[in-house]
């Protein structure tokens, strides 16, 4: 922050001094007025500022959010296809993976999902990972078919286990905040252009303004609403894991 604050200052105090110099030359003219150079500049630049702003606070926001969505469907199918991985190990321990996979992905739709609204994922849920993938190991696996569904099991986990901290990647992610000021910033300067640069509305002419002012008071609110995967308008709703129990009990032999 303390770098943003020190290039607008630098950036005012160069106009500061540019505006004293040109006052020198004989060619310069004074500009105090709403349609004058200065002022058309000004605000066309403010206006421009702010879009490429908000056209960023919008993007990086969805973007995020369209990626943390898929990957709550790349550890969904990692879920059930562990499971359909351990249809060749002996039946107990096929179950007891069944088990272990449908009360994991339970426990994230219905207790983990309310936390990653604040950027967090709950330790229990590593904990479920790594002593199911203990247990796998730990399996006395005999033959060859048992030793491969053992691998292909360990595998799976695995790849729950990535994707899962991929989500929790995702939980935390949020525009940088330099970002988020300066849009604010940009469009509540752009709201009160006209009356800093001398216009004094009356009449009808207060209705676009006041238009405008709402619109922006909307999109302002927007950007701060998605600014996180899991939160807000926005927000990556647990429809992978939904579907990912009910298929994990569609599974032969799932309770």
């Amino acid at each position: 922050m303390t770098v943003y604050l020190i290039t607008a200052a630098s950036g005012a105090g160069l106009v500061i001094i540019a505006a004293l110099l040109f006052r020198r030359l004989r060619s310069a003219t004074d500009d105090d007025l709403l349609t004058g150079a200065t002022t058309s500049h000004t605000g066309s630049m403010l206006s421009a500022l702010f879009l490429l702003a908000f056209a960023i606070a919008i993007v990086v926001p969805w973007t995020t959010t369209d990626a943390a969505r898929l990957n709550t469907y790349t550890e969904s199918q990692a879920i059930v296809e562990s499971a359909w991985s351990g249809m060749d190990l002996p039946a107990a321990q096929s179950t007891r993976i069944r088990t272990e996979l449908l009360d994991y992905a339970q426990f994230v739709r219905t207790q983990e999902w309310r936390l990653m609204a604040d950027g967090k994922l709950s330790p229990d849920g590593w904990t479920r990972l790594e002593q199911l993938r203990r247990e796998v190991a730990a399996f006395p696996a005999k033959g060859r078919d048992a030793k491969d569904a053992q691998a292909a099991v360990l595998d799976d986990i695995g790849d729950i286990t990535s994707a899962r901290r991929q989500r929790a990647m995702d939980a935390k992610a949020s525009p940088p905040p330099g970002l988020m000021v300066v849009t604010l910033l940009t469009g509540l300067i752009v709201l009160l252009f006209p009356l800093l640069a001398g216009a004094r509305p009356r009449g009808m002419s207060i209705v676009p303004l006041a238009l405008m002012a709402a619109l922006l008071g909307v999109g302002m609110y927007l950007c701060v609403d998605i600014s996180r995967a899991f939160a807000g308008g926005l927000a990556v709703k647990p429809d992978a894991f939904t579907t990912a129990i009910a298929e994990l009990q569609r599974i032969p032999g799932s309770g």
